[in-house]
């Protein structure tokens, strides 16, 4: 059973990974991974899609950890 507050804390968690995918500029390939596991039914069959995404978080992680040193 879910609860009026559960719905808010749901919006919340979108909200921030909408925020993080964001700043990383990877949010095109997240949705990319989404529309194709939506379309496919299948995440197994989402590997090239998968592996752009990954690959534009390491990036970003990389430039993140470059800039804080």
């Amino acid at each position: 059973m879910h609860s009026k507050g559960d719905s808010s804390q749901a919006k919340d968690d979108i909200d921030l990974l909408d925020e993080l995918l964001n700043k990383t500029n990877c949010a095109h390939l997240h949705y990319k991974v989404q529309d194709c596991i939506a379309t496919t039914k299948d995440w197994r069959k989402c590997q090239a899609e998968l592996k752009e995404f990954r690959l534009c978080i390491e990036k970003n992680q990389k430039l993140a950890n470059k800039d804080n040193v």
